[in-house]
């Protein structure tokens, strides 16, 4: 509908999401359908291939280098050694691109991450205008509210290297918890459809940028 060309990532026929396995204890791990599901989604909605099939990867493993797109979610305490930044840092400058989302307790430890990543960079808020919220579709109001937390507006923010967005912040939006199977949020199907969408644009966005 959107894409004229097909992308292929991986060994495997199709692009994958890599879920982020790291340290400091929190549920890295959480909801594994959403990805599938997301992926589900992207091929029967654009011309991307896809391999839907759950997989992460070890924060101390290589193999973060051969997914073009890391998912890093959670509750609690996310935590890097200086190694682990630097890692991070060298897979977007090579060309990968992260995306965190706050699961609801991970954002103080989040953005201690983030800045620990890219000491230089200060977390940026996307305008409503940005084309991560226009691109296949329509976010007038920036991210979604999939799951209310403390009451405050949902945000997105970024950080770029050298002009190019190389991390994605979703605080108070939680779109993944609506990616997952039905009957664990009990979201309904309008909350899910929306949130099935906005992370069709961040992967969009994340391939054609």
């Amino acid at each position: 509908m959107f894409l004229g060309f097909i992308v292929s990532a991986q060994e495997k026929s199709g692009f994958q999401i890599a879920r982020l396995k790291y340290n400091g204890g929190g549920d890295w791990y959480n909801d594994p359908s959403a990805e599938v599901n997301l992926l589900n989604y992207i091929n029967e909605n654009t011309n991307i291939e896809v391999y839907p099939e759950y997989t992460f990867v070890d924060i101390a493993s290589n193999d973060l280098y051969s997914y073009p797109f890391l998912f890093i979610t959670g509750h609690g305490n996310f935590v890097l050694s200086d190694t682990e930044a630097q890692k991070l840092r060298v897979y977007c400058e090579r060309g990968g691109f992260i995306y965190i989302d706050d699961d609801y307790g991970m954002d103080n430890s989040a953005r201690k991450v983030i800045k620990k990543i890219f000491p230089e960079k200060d977390l940026v808020e996307l305008p409503f205008n940005h084309p991560i919220y226009n691109l296949v579709y329509k976010f007038p109001q920036g991210p979604p509210k999939t799951h209310e937390h403390d009451n405050k507006p949902p945000q997105g923010f970024s950080v770029f290297l050298d002009g190019r967005m190389v991390l994605y912040y979703t605080y108070e939006s939680n779109p993944s918890d609506g990616w997952t199977d039905q009957k664990v949020h009990n979201d309904s199907t309008d909350k899910r459809e929306e949130a099935l969408k906005f992370g069709a644009n961040i992967i969009v966005y994340a391939l054609t940028h």
